[in-house]
Parts: structure tokens; C-alpha cells; sequence
């Protein structure tokens, strides 16, 4: 999955978000553990100064300063590595009593406590520790030093500062994992319903969103998208099947009333009489035509054709449909313009492919004025492609999808002849045998594609260097192999 796609799933932004409020809860959690902690500490490292100040105080005021520095000696003979720290100085700042050598450079805060650096030694290695203490100032001018080493504090603020960090970090990192696991586990299940929607609307309408089993909301959906999908499906075959009967039940009437028209035309009409006839007829003739496709449509994406595969060769069969078209393009004076390759051959139904061939050919005549050209391709890479292209009018983007459905015309071709069925045959044509039709822009006019899979695996030598996905406009196509056939 690409990362760009990934982080606009839905599934990502949402472990996204329940990753930031598990993250704050986390940084929330851990820094009140760090806040009591620490804050517990300190407070005990201050009630044991104030405790041992106390306890100096008096001494100090039964035996004065003699009986204190006896006092401070004594302490620090008993406990000479404790974390308790003495010092008292003359006027001068001469020790006269403690555990340190000399009066430190004092920073007093607001509340009189200073902080200091120690140097204790371990193993012969001297280790910086920051102390706390209070300052007193004495008669005669003798300063007397009471503080706490705080270096188990700083270590305890430190490892908790380095566990928040760690614990952030690793917190958001499972979660990014689980993120991207979640939005992958959920884009898999919505990939299986797109697929199968994109295959629905291709055509194939008796595909189900498939399930788990699970029970889950996915479940849910895809069997509510499967009953609409049935009811949906029920209601077009519904359909197809009225027109089908429709065109079934009046084929028969209309046919005899062909005949019967035929008759007529035979009797001793006046001129005008014979031409109404003829017109008649050929109104008949056309709704003929038009029940006949319509008919043979409905069996082709029923799968009631009775199918006649065999291997078939594209360029004879190419070339026996642009035979049959050649004396209607000479009548508009057009020119048609042929790049066909030779050894190309598909697995099929001859008739159908015919036809499928012999009505874009028929379009590409009928929209393309006098004199204009029309262009027939055949080339073969991972499949064969029969190409046909004109100068008419062009079909825009927006309708290249409709002009494939039953009955529907592009509005500015409507006042020519054509029921509207032509495409939808070449289309259904192309999915009975595997294929598909693809319709783009040749600037001026359209082109139409059938592509078809090759019925073995060799590519044919081709007669010319272009290849299929050239540039939209192709009139002039391989010149020295091209044949014109023109009036």
C-alpha cells in the first residue's frame, strides 16, 4: 500500500487520532507519577535539613558555638560518607567544622535555599553531585551550612524523565504499527467491495460483495449490498425480459406485414403509390433490424448463444468486413486508410467478431463526411487490437459510458440513421469472447478500440513501427504499408 493512500484511509486518520489522545493520556499519566515523585522527594530532602537545623539550633543555644561544632564532629565521625552536609566558618571563611573543605559559591532563591555542586569520589573516579542547603549567619560572624545531598534525587528525576521519553516513543510507535496494520486490514475489506462494485458496473451484475462470516459491521454491509445487488439484478432481468418479449412477439407481425407490403408493391400501383410502398417497406425492414439486434444482444450477455469458437485469423477476417464496407465508402468518395499486421489470431465466434467489426466500420462510414477518412489498424502486443477511427463529430468523454447502453444517441447525431444499438452489440460482443471495447478521442472524430486475447502467446511481425498507443490523430499511418481504398 502506498504511503499517500495510506494516510488518506479513514482507518489511519482515526488510529491516528486515538494514537494522540492514548499519547496526551500517557504524557498525562507519567508526568503526574514524575510530579508526585520528585515533588515527594524534594519534600523530604527539606524536612530532613529543617530537622537537622532544628536540632543544631539547639545545641547552639545550650552550649553555643563550641557545643556545636562538637555536636557537627561528631556527626560526621559517626557518618563520615552520609548525605547529610556541615560546614562552619570563621569570619574568614576558615572551616572550623564538617564534611566539606571549603565555604561553596552560593546561589540563594527567594525562600533561602541554595544549591550547590560536591565533589564525591567512587572508586577513585570524582562524581559532580548537587546539594541543597540553608545558610546561617552566626554571632561574631561565624556562618554556619546545613544541606542534603540530592544526588539519589536527581537520578530518580532523571530515570523518570528517560521512562517518559522511552514510554512516549514507544507508545506512539505501537500505535503507528497498529495504525498501519488496522488501516490495512480495513482497506483490504473496502478493496473487496470496490472491486466488486467495479466489476458490477462493468456489466456483471451477478457478483456478491463477499463475506467473512464474522458477523461484523463490514458483514452487515456487504449483505445489505447483496440483497440490494439481487434486487437490482431481479429488476433489470425483469426488464430485459420485457423487451425482449416485446421484440420477440412483434418480429413476427412485422415481418408479415414486410411481406405483405412486398406483395402490394408488386400490384399496378401509380409511381407515387410504389414509392409509399417502398418506403413502408423499408421502415419494416429497419424495425426489423433493430428487434433482430436487439434480440441478439439479450442472448450474446445472457450466455444463450449458441458459440461457434474457433481460431480465427484477424487480418482475413479485418479484411473480408472492409471488403464488404469498400463499395459505401466509395459512394461518400472516402478514403480508408489500412495498417494491418499479418499472423494475429484470437479463439472466437467468426460471425460475431464480423459483425462486431462490420458496425464500427459502419459508424466510422456514416459519421464521416465526403471525401473524409477512415482508418482500420491491426496490431497485436499482449493482445490484439483492432483499431477503427474516423473524422465525424467524436463522442464526448462524459457520454462514452452511455453510448454503449441500449438505444442511446449522442445528441447531435440523431437526425442520421441508426437505432442506437450498434455499440452495445460491439460491447457484448467483446465481453462474450473476453475482451473489451475502449472508445477515445482521434481529434477530430473517435476511435475504437477492440481488444481481444491472443489465441497463443507469439507476436506477429508487424508491417509497420507504430504501435497502438500512438498519438490520437492517425490518418497518415504507415504510408509505404498502408492500402487506400478510394473512389
Amino acid at each position: 500500500m502506498k504511503l499517500p493512500r495510506l494516510l488518506k484511509s479513514t482507518a489511519f486518520q482515526l488510529a491516528l487520532l486515538y494514537t494522540v489522545l492514548f499519547t496526551a493520556s500517557v504524557l498525562f499519566l507519567l508526568g503526574f507519577i514524575y510530579w508526585a515523585t520528585v515533588g515527594f522527594m524534594s519534600e523530604q530532602i527539606d524536612e530532613t535539613i529543617q530537622a537537622e537545623i532544628q536540632g543544631l539550633a539547639e545545641q547552639y543555644r545550650r552550649q553555643g558555638l563550641r557545643g556545636m561544632v562538637s555536636v557537627i564532629n561528631e556527626r560526621v565521625l559517626n557518618n563520615p560518607s552520609g548525605e547529610t552536609v556541615y560546614l562552619v566558618v570563621n569570619p574568614d571563611k576558615e572551616p572550623l567544622a564538617g564534611n566539606i573543605n571549603e565555604w561553596p559559591p552560593l546561589l540563594e532563591d527567594k525562600d533561602g535555599w541554595i544549591g550547590f555542586y560536591l565533589n564525591r569520589s567512587s572508586r577513585e573516579v570524582t562524581i559532580p553531585h548537587v546539594a541543597r542547603a540553608r545558610v546561617f549567619t552566626l554571632r561574631g560572624g561565624f556562618r554556619l551550612l546545613v544541606g542534603r545531598d540530592a544526588y539519589q534525587l536527581f537520578r530518580v528525576k532523571d530515570l523518570i524523565e528517560r521512562s517518559l521519553a522511552w514510554g512516549v516513543a514507544m507508545t506512539l510507535l505501537m500505535a503507528l504499527i497498529g495504525g498501519v496494520a488496522l488501516s490495512k486490514s480495513t482497506r483490504k475489506r473496502i478493496e473487496a467491495i470496490t472491486q466488486t462494485s467495479r466489476q458490477i458496473m462493468q456489466g456483471d451484475l451477478s457478483l456478491r460483495v463477499p463475506t467473512r462470516g464474522s458477523g461484523d459491521d463490514f458483514d452487515e454491509l456487504a449483505e445489505h449490498l447483496n440483497r440490494m445487488l439481487e434486487e437490482i439484478e431481479a429488476l433489470m432481468a425483469g426488464v430485459r425480459h420485457v423487451s425482449d418479449n416485446i421484440a420477440h412477439d412483434l418480429r413476427t407481425p412485422l415481418t408479415r406485414l414486410r411481406s405483405r407490403l412486398e406483395h402490394l408493391q408488386k400490384k399496378n400501383l401509380d409511381e407515387e403509390g410504389r414509392t409509399i410502398v417502398q418506403e413502408m417497406v423499408g421502415e419494416a425492414e429497419h424495425l426489423l433490424q433493430t428487434f433482430n439486434a436487439l434480440l441478439r444482444i439479450s442472448r450474446i450477455e445472457s450466455g444463450g448463444y449458441n458459440r461457434n469458437f474457433s481460431e480465427i485469423d484477424l487480418h482475413a477476417l479485418v479484411a473480408d468486413a472492409i471488403e464488404f464496407y469498400e463499395a459505401l465508402a466509395m459512394d461518400k468518395q472516402q478514403q480508408i486508410d489500412l495498417d494491418m499486421a499479418t499472423g494475429i489470431t484470437v479463439y472466437g465466434d467468426r460471425d460475431l467478431l464480423f459483425q462486431a467489426i462490420a458496425n464500427l466500420l459502419d459508424n466510422a462510414i456514416k459519421y464521416t463526411g465526403e471525401s473524409g477518412c477512415i482508418g482500420v489498424r491491426l496490431r497485436a502486443f499482449e493482445e490484439a487490437v483492432i483499431s477503427v477511427w474516423d473524422e465525424g463529430p467524436g463522442i464526448s468523454e462524459e457520454e462514452r459510458n452511455k453510448v454503449v447502453e441500449r438505444f442511446y444517441r449522442v445528441d447531435k447525431t440523431r437526425g442520421l440513421p441508426g437505432n442506437g444499438l450498434g455499440l452495445s452489440m460491439v460491447k457484448a460482443v467483446c465481453e462474450m469472447h473476453n475482451g473489451e471495447l475502449q472508445l477515445r478521442d482521434n481529434q477530430p472524430g473517435l476511435r475504437a478500440d477492440i481488444r481481444l486475447p491472443l489465441a497463443n502467446q507469439s507476436l506477429p511481425v508487424s508491417t509497420s513501427g507504430d504501435t497502438v498507443n500512438s498519438a490520437p490523430s492517425e490518418r497518415h499511418v504507415a504510408a509505404k504499408a498502408s492500402r487506400r481504398l478510394s473512389h
